[in-house]
C-alpha cells in the first residue's frame, strides 16, 4: 500500500558524427564518436583509459601545402595540420602521450590499381610517420585495400568497432 514503483535507470548515449576533414574529442562517457565511409581518407582513433578521453580525426589529404588557407580554416583536412591539432585537443582533456592508445584505419585505394595520386597510401604514410616521429604508439592499423570503412569509438569503454564490407572488427583501446 502506498509503496513506490522501482525506477529504472536509463543511460542516454548520444552519437557524434565526424565528417570528412573534421575531428571531435571528448571525455563525456555518454558519447559514441563515429565516422563513416572512409575511402582514401584516414581516421585516427585515440583513447586514454585513465581519463576516459578520446577522439576521432577524419583527415582527407596528407599535406597542407596544396592549400595553406584551407589548412588554416580547416586543419583537420590534412595530416600535417590535423594531427597536431587533434593531439593538442586530447592533451587539453588530460590525455597523456604515454597512455594514449591509437588505432589508424582507412587509406584505401578507391580507384584500384589506377590511382596515379596514391592518396590513400600517402595519407597512411603521412599519418604513421607523424605519429612515430612524435613518439605516439599505434596499437593497430587497418589500412589500404580498396574497401570503405566505418569506425565508432565508445568513450565509456574505449571500445572501437570497425565495419567494412565482409568484416566487422571489435577492438578495445582501454587495455
Amino acid at each position: 500500500m502506498g509503496g513506490s514503483a522501482p525506477v529504472a535507470a536509463s543511460i542516454f548515449v548520444q552519437r557524434i558524427v565526424i565528417g570528412v576533414g573534421d575531428m571531435a574529442v571528448s571525455n563525456n562517457t555518454q558519447l559514441i564518436l563515429s565516422t563513416y565511409a572512409l575511402g582514401s581518407c584516414i581516421a585516427v582513433v585515440a583513447y586514454d583509459a585513465a581519463v576516459k578521453a578520446g577522439g576521432i580525426l577524419h583527415l582527407m589529404l596528407p599535406e597542407s601545402a596544396i592549400s595553406p588557407e584551407k589548412a588554416r580554416n580547416q586543419p583537420a583536412m590534412f595530416a600535417d595540420t590535423g594531427l597536431p591539432s587533434f593531439l593538442n585537443l586530447l592533451h587539453g582533456l588530460r590525455a597523456d602521450r604515454s597512455r594514449l592508445r591509437i588505432f589508424v584505419t582507412g587509406g584505401a585505394s578507391m580507384l584500384g590499381g589506377n590511382d596515379p595520386f596514391r592518396i590513400g597510401g600517402r595519407n597512411t604514410d603521412a599519418t604513421l610517420c607523424f605519429l612515430a616521429t612524435h613518439g605516439y604508439t599505434v596499437l593497430r592499423t587497418e589500412t589500404g585495400g580498396s574497401i570503405n570503412r566505418t569506425v565508432h569509438l565508445e568513450l565509456s569503454s574505449g571500445g572501437v568497432s570497425l565495419k567494412s564490407p565482409g568484416a566487422n572488427v571489435e577492438q578495445s583501446l582501454a587495455k
